[in-house]
């Protein structure tokens, strides 16, 4: 029981992240042009265990828990010309002190942005901005 309410503690708070970090600096006209098509794509490494993970962009996040296993990908989504920022967020257990979490994202399939994070408990967030 107390897993799961840190579990749940912390796929709420990567959620919070990802909609805060969504909304910040959002310029007054959309820069974009068209559709793009994008994946989220996150890996830990040996031994560590992915929970939980969180992707969308201008406010409009996918949360996906029930997560195992050391990679993720996100099925690829079509975000609308005008859109504005990508966001993510993931988490989950380390194997030790030195482990390690990456996530990225894929716009039109070139790798846009990355972002890593360390440690037992492991969480990263990524944006990338149009």
């Amino acid at each position: 029981m107390k897993n799961f309410k840190n579990y749940l503690c912390l796929g709420l708070a990567l959620t919070f992240a990802v909609v805060l970090l969504s909304c910040s600096k959002i310029p007054k006209e959309p820069p974009s042009n068209g559709a793009h098509n994008v994946v989220f794509k996150v890996e830990a490494s040996a031994g560590s265990n992915l929970l939980v993970a969180n992707y969308g962009y201008d406010g409009k996040v996918t949360q996906v828990g029930s997560l195992s296993g050391s990679t993720w990908t996100s099925p690829e989504i079509v975000v609308p010309a005008g859109t504005i920022v990508l966001a993510g967020g993931a988490g989950g257990n380390g194997a030790s002190a030195a482990s390690t979490i990456k996530m990225q994202i894929y716009v039109d399939g070139v790798l846009k942005k990355e972002s890593t994070g360390s440690g037992t408990s492991l969480t990263v967030a990524v944006t990338h901005t149009f």
